[in-house]
This record gives structure tokens, sequence and C-alpha cells, in this order.
């Protein structure tokens, strides 16, 4: 009697894209537009294929990175281990504006001395709207060669979110005008002393 084949055979695949509403925007594009381009394309190279497409919902104030939160909202398993019983409970995130630190839990995050300059600026005006020319006039001399444009700050920012997890949304985007630092109730900030004399734009 022939046994049946336990070789298993690939049926379709997940493709799981962490990108926001705004930062879709803000390269020229509505999120919707964007996935049915991507079906079109899709249905085009393999006519008569069958596609499903969601866009995945999460509160303003979740945390996370856009692509982990889009694995949650979409129930993927590989996002919905439990946590060890030995790993220790979060505590929050400490930025400390004296030490020039930020401590998340219990370990301090890798940022660059230019990257901590870059978030105690929005730091020390936390609620406004912190333009991106004011970053680079402040981080960098005019005649600085290495100056960079505000796009590149834009790469800035997103080096410094990926150091902040799990707490990147501390930083928020401003469409059309920069970035803004929004603390929270995890969130403290230790100022030493005095705070930094940094305090105008």
């Amino acid at each position: 009697m022939d046994k049946p084949s336990d070789r298993r055979r690939a049926r379709g695949f997940a493709l799981y894209v962490g990108l926001d509403e705004n930062t879709a925007k803000e390269h020229g594009i509505e999120l919707a537009d964007l996935v049915a381009s991507l079906r079109q394309d899709i249905e085009k190279r393999v006519p008569g294929v069958g596609t499903h497409a969601t866009i995945a919902l999460s509160s303003e104030d979740a945390g996370g990175e856009d692509l982990d939160v889009v694995r949650r909202a979409l129930q993927d398993p590989g996002k919905l281990q439990p946590r060890p019983a030995e790993e220790p409970e979060d505590t929050g995130v400490e930025i400390d504006i004296s030490r020039k630190r930020v401590v998340i839990g219990k370990s301090t995050a890798p940022l660059t001395y230019l990257e901590f300059e870059l978030l105690q600026f929005l730091v020390l005006r936390e609620g406004q709207s912190v333009p991106r020319e004011a970053i680079i006039d402040h981080l960098w001399e005019q005649d600085d060669r290495e100056a960079p444009n505000e796009r590149t700050i834009d790469v800035y920012i997103r080096r410094v979110r990926s150091k902040l997890e799990p707490y990147p949304d501390i930083i928020r985007t401003v469409r059309g005008q920069g970035y803004r630092f929004d603390r929270h109730a995890d969130v403290t900030v230790r100022f030493g002393q005095a705070p930094s004399p940094d305090v105008s734009l």
C-alpha cells in the first residue's frame, strides 16, 4: 500500500509591511493606493491568482516598530509567544541629560553622541514641533560640509527610534513641520543639577 506523501508544498505567502499612513504620505503615496498597486502587480504577473490584502489598524499610542504592530494586529503567531518567566519586567525609559545616556529597562541604549544630541534637542522642547532645519542648524555649523539635508534628518530620526525600542513613539512625526518629543508615563527625564542651557530654538 502506498503511504501518503509527507512532503508539503507552498500554497502562497504573507508579506508584512511596517509602514504607517503618515510616512507613506511623506513619500507621496496613500497607503491604500500602495496596497492596491502591489495586488495589481501580482495579478498581472500571475493572471487568475487569488489575493487578499488588509491594512492593520492600531491606536495612536501603540508602542513598537510599525512591523511589530502589524504582526500583532494580524495575529502572526511569531509575535505571540509568551514572555519567559525569567525575563525581567520592563521598567520604562530614562533619559538622563546630565550623563548623556538613555536607559531602557535595565540596559543602556547604544546611542552615538550625535544621536543623543538630537534626542536631547527634542526633549528640551517637549511638546513643541521642531523643524528639521532647526535640528540641522543646532547640530551642525553653517559652513560644515558634512551638514545633512532635511531628508537625511529623517534617517537620523529612524536610527534614534530604532534604539529607543520599545518606546520609539516618544519621537512623533509632525506632518509638514518636523518632529516632537512626547513624554508619557513610562518616560523619565533627568537633568542632574540643572537643565542644559540648550533651551531655545
